[in-house]
Parts: C-alpha cells; structure tokens; sequence
C-alpha cells in the first residue's frame, strides 16, 4: 500500500486543528514557514496542503496578507429537472427563495457571434455559423454562485421578438418559454455534468481560489424534431454549491 502524499497529510492536520478549533473561522494560519518547520516538510508541501483547502472552502487566500479559516458558508442548492422549466419565474430563483436569498442575475448579449468547433457540434451546426451569444453571473444576495454561457443558432431566432433572450418583450422567460412564442417546442434537454479545476477567469467572476474545483455541466436543449436549438455551459463552485438532478418518473 502506497505512502500517504506529504501534503495530504498535512492537509489532515490542519483540518483536524480546525474541527478541533484551535483555529476559528477568520483566524489567519501560522506562515508556510512555521506550519513546514513543524510538520518537518518543506514550504511547497504546505502550500499544496493549502490549496487543496481552499478549493474545498475549508480555508481562504487573501493576497498580501496570508491563508485564513474561511467562515461557514450554506451551500447553495442547485436543483436540474425539465419540471421546474415554468411560464412563471426562474428555477434560480425559486432555489433562492426557498433558501431565503436574494437572486439576481447579470447578462450580457452578443448577437452574430461565430460558432466555435465544439460549440457547432453540439448544435448541429457547421463552425462559423452566426450564434446569439449570452453570458451570466447568477448572484445570491449579491454574491456571484453560478455561471452560464449559452449559445443560439441565429438562424433559429434572427429577426424574431425572442433574438435576444434577455432583451425584448419576452426578456428573461427562459429558453422553453422564448421558443414557444416562434413555434419551437421543445421536448427535453441533454446534461453532461463533470468536475474540473476553475480557469483563472471563471475563478475570478465566482470569487474562489484560482484551480478550485467547480462542476461544469454542458447542457443541450432539443425541439420535438430532435433538432439541437440551445447549448450552454454552466458552471459552479463545488465548495459552495450543491447539484440536485430531480428526475420525474412516469407510471
């Protein structure tokens, strides 16, 4: 059996020092130096203990000033199922109002933006082909939990009253909902979760430690023609979100 990694077992420790509260929440750590000198490894090892911490949300980086016991922080809920697709309001935010959370969203439209080659795949599409274009930071009580980018055929909704999806007199209603109103219906969707490490931006936007692990869905909405008219790439923090599938079972 294989040696447990040096850096693990540091991690170990200083998780133990926190459940043992030696250390409380917004306390700072000793430096690498002093926490390397007395588990006898060297700083590297310690840094790596400590990174894997705070893509777990069990610590937190503050440039210039050192690695703190991060305060508790509710995960938020994440709830995927077609059933919660309603005319009425957002999934999003009927998961914050159940939390007690204020939800918001930030958006931005590119309209005729080129397909990529993974992005065409998933669409049906040949690379190059014109997309409306839409990124989002969802936001719970002001603070940034989810991104998405999702991506439309332009020749699907270019010259309609639902082009643009947070624009318009049907801004915000949601995919199912916009296509309804052009004669699109659609039948179900594709999701493709898996975990990886943020990018530098995403870490960014989310306001998590750069490399932290977030789970990264891809998700393909189908018409009842079987024609792909929607694809997105939502992405969440695994330290602060937890991903709920309800899946409706028919008798």
């Amino acid at each position: 059996m294989s040696e447990q990694p040096p850096y693990l077992r540091i991690a170990d420790e200083l998780r133990q020092r926190i459940a043992e509260h030696v250390w409380e929440p917004g306390d700072r750590l000793p430096s690498r130096a002093q926490i390397g000198q007395e588990f006898g490894v060297g700083e590297n090892v310690v840094r790596r203990a400590q990174e894997l911490l705070i893509s777990q949300g069990v610590l937190e980086g503050r440039a210039g000033s050192g690695t703190y016991v991060a305060e508790p922080r509710e995960r938020v809920r994440v709830v995927r199922s077609s059933a919660r697709e309603q005319p009425s309001g957002s999934p999003f935010r009927q998961d914050m109002k159940a939390l007690r959370r204020q939800s918001d969203w930030e958006s931005r439209t590119d309209a005729k933006v080129l397909a990529p080659a993974e992005i065409a795949s998933r669409l049906g599409i040949a690379e190059g082909e014109l997309c409306v274009r839409t990124t989002y930071e969802f936001l719970a009580d002001g603070k940034p939990v989810q991104l998405s980018t999702s991506w439309e055929p332009y020749t699907i909704t270019g010259g309609t009253l639902v082009v643009l999806p947070e624009g318009g007199p049907h801004a915000g209603a949601g995919v199912v909902n916009r296509m309804a109103e052009i004669g699109v219906t659609i039948s179900h969707a594709v999701e493709q979760p898996e975990p990886r490490h943020a990018t530098a931006e995403e870490a960014s936007l989310l306001g998590i430690q750069k490399a932290a692990h977030v789970t990264h869905i891809r998700r393909t909405y189908y018409s009842d023609e079987g024609r792909p008219v929607e694809t997105a790439d939502i992405v969440v923090p695994a330290a602060h979100c937890e991903i709920v599938y309800e899946i409706p079972i028919s008798r």
